[in-house]
């Protein structure tokens, strides 16, 4: 009977990865216990022996590409891994009952984090990178390509659902002219936010999706459907529904699952990072939102999801010596923030994950819509 070593060895090299090896994306093991622990415990278990440092890898997010073009995910699936989250899916609706913990397990970590990490306009989503040499541009594109997608005109209210810091609504006001609100359930963010917009038609509000009930021109959600979970998608397109004027547009700014499932996120990232994620499938998104929208035009464009995890780890490594500084921030943390900004970087790579902006209108214009 082959050892839990002799077994992992095996497993790895099918995707091309050596224990032991001199190439960056084989892995370091430093620790024998390591192939036992991941063995049975799966995803949960490979993040947690990383933090832990029992091992390690000069090119992590090319060790995940080489794990998921192989699928070795689905052959390493430990017994809490397929499980527990199928059960937690089913029997619980965790995004509803748990709508503010979002904010506070992620986006209120430390504004300080995500100021050192992203560009000057605080995008937290994928950048625009066709035209683009810097991650700067690319965020800049990124929200331009929002902007004209939506059509904005000068006078017109925008609704932004999940506004993070703010930094879409800031632009949009002052490059075409809008009135914004935006929503969040960070505390953090929103006060943030609210300093960014200052001096501008801007009003950021901590509450729940769910209790919005005003009409607005226009609609904009970026990388929070990802947080509402598959059981409230239908309430989510009902929401952005009820408040859109019947001439009016909704951009849905989402990374997507290429497959359609129930079953929660990756137990890591559930765990450590976005607890009751769940990404969508187009399916989902059809299913919710075939009998509220017509859906005008469908952009994927998750290859530049790579390149701008890639800068936002290049980011996060320069600040550390002054994060560490602050007191906030441990090693163990180091090594976390490190795994999730690698892991899915690999994940785009290997083209496992989606990013879709989805353009939507009420009943369609009569002129149609024209694809930017």
């Amino acid at each position: 009977m082959a050892t839990p070593q002799e077994l992992a060895t095996k497993i790895l090299a099918t995707a091309d990865i050596q224990i032991n090896g001199s190439r960056p994306w084989d892995i370091q093991v430093h620790d024998e216990r390591f192939y036992a622990r991941v063995l049975s415990g799966g995803s949960l278990a490979l993040g947690e022996s990383y933090m832990d440092g029992w091992w390690d890898c000069a090119a992590l997010d090319e060790f995940f590409h080489k794990l998921l073009r192989a699928k070795i995910d689905a052959k390493v699936i430990g017994l809490q891994h397929l499980i527990v989250p199928y059960l937690k899916a089913k029997l619980f609706n965790r995004q509803k009952t748990h709508a503010y913990n979002i904010g506070e397990k992620h986006y209120d970590i430390g504004n300080d984090l995500y100021t050192a990490m992203l560009d000057k306009n605080m995008q937290y989503s994928c950048g625009y990178w066709r035209n683009a040499k810097t991650l700067e541009q690319a965020q800049i594109a990124k929200i331009d390509l929002i902007c004209k997608k939506l059509k904005l005109k000068k006078g017109e209210r925008l609704l932004d659902i999940g506004c993070g810091w703010g930094g879409l609504l800031k632009y949009a006001a002052k490059k075409y002219g809008i009135q914004g609100v935006g929503i969040t359930v960070s505390k953090e963010q929103a006060e943030l936010a609210r300093n960014n917009c200052a001096g501008l038609p801007i009003e950021i509000c901590v509450i729940d999706y769910r209790k919005m009930d005003e009409k607005f021109d226009k609609i904009v959600s970026v990388g929070m459907i990802e947080h509402v979970g598959f059981k409230n998608y239908h309430t989510y397109m009902q929401v952005a529904h009820r408040c859109l004027k019947d001439g009016g547009i909704f951009l849905l700014h989402t990374i997507g699952a290429s497959r359609t499932t129930t079953n929660a996120g990756d137990p890591w990232i559930d765990k450590y990072i976005f607890p009751d994620g769940k990404l969508p499938s187009i399916k989902q998104l059809a299913h919710a939102s075939e009998r509220l929208f017509l859906t005008e035009d469908l952009h994927n464009f998750g290859a530049y999801y790579d390149k701008t995890l890639l800068a936002w780890r290049a980011n996060f490594v320069s600040a550390w010596p002054q994060l560490r500084l602050t007191g906030k921030y441990t090693e163990r943390f180091y090594r976390m923030w490190i795994y999730y900004l690698s892991c899915c970087a690999g994940a785009f790579r290997a083209r496992s994950n989606q990013l879709w902006q989805i353009v939507y209108t009420k009943r369609g214009h009569k002129e149609g819509y024209e694809r930017v």
